[in-house]
């Protein structure tokens, strides 16, 4: 598995002559069957929070996906790829009275959960639904961590499950989330080992889970950190780790155990690039005397790159190869000074001779940066996107729309 730019979005970058974000339907749909190559006998319910665009949802649903919804909103948008009801599931832990009425009178009947007071809830808007509880984890070696807002130890995942059975619900199974863009595999490993306790602790109240959901967190590949190098997560490792874990959890359960995989970056990020141009680049003169050259482009924190806090996106400036570069601060177009790459070192390589209007594209931009994006900070709109497949760009090739 790589992150080189596909000649598809290459293709569709080229021929995009305004601002957007690509996506490559083809790559996005080989990926997907490439996780289930990894993973034999794993479910995908698609994280509809990396990238809820109408069609990347339909292009995994018809590949046989279901969807992580997170509310009823979100449950609605899968519902309109065609999915049934069963392969999606609310695997928000944190939902309100009417969010549950909502969601099991939309037909969700499988609930993630991780407090008696979520399953009481449950029990009295969706009675006879689903459950699953999510065990915490530290969140450690991935970018973001995800290890304080979502969670329960063992023994309150114990406890919960058996107020969900004594509340007329089935208690369904266990989950867990190593955090988002994972990058070692000893976090897996030691999640596992965590369900395989916990299914034992389990047995010892007569509750045999049906299934485990391993949640997000599958690293993408074409990132770079905050100090511009290359991200290399250990993919084939991880799945190594994965498979015998799964294996792991089946002889520790001794009766038949399904798996499920909530991916959102891992199956969109390297399948998704944006189209901007450049603002400026400037020199200026800090107070201290240090020259500190800025770029400034039309897409930022604000439209597009949220995730600037953690990581750097990889840059082209198409028609600028092999020529000088002098090394500055990328931001975006807003008067927010959040608005840039927050690099601890001295900033990022970019060609001397850019100019005003350029293009540049921003790889590997294709998990968050709709969902994340404003609806017009500052007066700058959201990107509109492209959907394609042969990267012709032809009006019977793409789908364009705004998210």
């Amino acid at each position: 598995m790589s992150a080189a730019l596909s000649a598809r979005l290459s293709s569709a970058l080229a021929a995009a002559s305004s601002d957007r974000i690509v996506f490559d339907l083809t790559g996005i749909e080989d990926q997907y069957e490439q996780l289930l190559a990894e993973l034999p006998g794993i479910s995908v319910r698609f994280a509809m929070k990396a990238c809820p665009v109408p069609e990347v949802l339909t292009c995994l649903a018809d590949r046989g996906a279901g969807f992580d919804a997170a509310s009823p909103a979100e449950i609605a948008q899968a519902l309109a790829t065609g999915v049934p009801a069963d392969r999606i599931h609310y695997g928000n832990t944190v939902k309100s009275d009417a969010n549950i009425a909502e969601a099991h009178r939309l037909g969700v009947r499988t609930f993630a959960t991780d407090s008696v007071q979520d399953v009481e809830a449950i029990a009295a808007h969706a009675p006879g639904s689903r459950v699953f509880c999510r065990l915490a984890t530290s969140g450690e070696g991935a970018l973001w961590g995800l290890s304080r807002k979502f969670g329960c130890s063992q023994d309150d995942v114990v406890r919960v499950l058996a107020e969900a059975r004594a509340a007329g619900l089935t208690p369904a199974g266990l989950s867990v989330h190593v955090g988002s863009q994972q990058m070692t595999a000893d976090a897996w490993r030691q999640a596992f080992d965590s369900l395989c306790d916990t299914i034992t602790a389990l047995h010892h109240r007569g509750i045999v889970p049906d299934h485990v959901n391993l949640g997000g967190g599958l690293p993408a590949l074409g990132y770079l950190d905050r100090h511009g190098r290359r991200l290399e997560p250990p993919l084939d490792k991880i799945f190594a780790v994965i498979r015998d874990g799964m294996d792991q959890l089946r002889n520790a359960n001794g009766a038949a155990l399904d798996f499920v995989m909530e991916p959102g970056r891992h199956l969109v990020a390297d399948h998704g690039a944006i189209r901007a141009h450049v603002y400026r680049l400037t020199a200026r003169e800090q107070p201290d005397g240090e020259v500190t050259h800025w770029l400034y482009l039309s897409c930022g924190k604000f439209n597009g790159l949220y995730e600037t806090d953690q990581l750097q996106y990889r840059l082209v400036f198409p028609g600028h190869f092999d020529t000088p570069h002098v090394t500055a601060v990328v931001a975006g177009p807003t008067c927010d000074s959040d608005d840039a790459y927050a690099t601890p070192g001295p900033g990022t390589r970019v060609p001397a001779g850019v100019v005003s209007g350029d293009p540049v594209w921003i790889l590997s931009a294709g998990a968050y940066a709709t969902s994340y994006t404003t609806r017009g900070f500052n007066g700058f709109s959201p990107l509109p996107y492209t959907c394609t497949r042969d990267g012709r760009g032809g009006p019977a090739e793409t789908v364009k729309g705004t998210d």
